[in-house]
């Protein structure tokens, strides 16, 4: 029996040792497996682990196996606290960064939508304006030549040119006969002016009468 226990005592050693290394392979797993849990769990789970080691553990042992096991599992504890705080900020940023896409995406809805209306409101002034104009144009029309004239007399030669484009060449030229020639002068030289750097739409829409001659 004498000469057995050396080995017994041998076998036992490589046992404890080979049964210390796979506990230590399995608290790693169980710290790794751990570091998918969530933020509350892995705060309250290293304080218990450390807890239960140090318990475990004789008074005194320094710095040997329990000890490194001990400082290993705070220092993964640790890890999965920062990555679960880095997972968090990072899921943080994200969601601010959709909120501030999404409000960008409105505001810019709602310019397309303001621009529209002013169209629509430029586009209403002007079927107004036009027709206003046209109706104006028409009560020249209407007037006697000699009394339009008159009226005619007192505005600048570009406004009048502008009336006298929207009539027709009849009642613009019975309205320009009646004219003073240096008026009737200086609206003829408005409208030629004018036509000529403009494209004609209606290549048979008969030209302005000669008024000068």
């Amino acid at each position: 029996m004498t000469a057995q226990d050396p080995r017994r005592q041998t076998q036992r050693r490589r046992w404890r040792q080979r049964f210390l290394l796979t506990a230590l392979g399995l608290l790693f797993a169980v710290s790794a497996v751990l570091r998918i849990g969530s933020l509350e769990f892995a705060r309250a789970q290293a304080p218990d682990t450390a807890d239960a080691v140090s318990a475990a553990s004789p008074a005194g042992a320094g710095p040997g196996l329990a000890g490194q096991m001990q400082l290993a599992l705070a220092e993964v504890a640790a890890l999965r606290v920062a990555l679960q705080d880095r997972e968090l900020a990072v899921a943080d940023r994200e969601r601010a960064v959709a909120a501030a896409q999404t409000l960008v995406e409105e505001r810019l809805v709602e310019l397309e939508a303001a621009e529209q209306r002013l169209q629509s409101l430029i586009a209403t002034s002007d079927r107004a304006a036009e027709t206003d104009l046209d109706q104006l144009t028409r009560v020249y029309e209407t007037m006697q030549p000699d009394i339009a004239a008159a009226l005619f007399e007192q505005m600048p030669p570009s406004f009048a040119a502008g009336f006298l484009a929207r009539m027709t060449p009849a009642a613009s030229a019975a309205l320009m006969a009646e004219m003073p020639p240096d008026r009737a002068y200086a609206v003829s030289v408005v409208l030629a002016t004018r036509n000529s750097s403009a494209p004609r739409l209606d290549p048979s829409y008969p030209a302005q009468p000669d008024t000068e001659r």
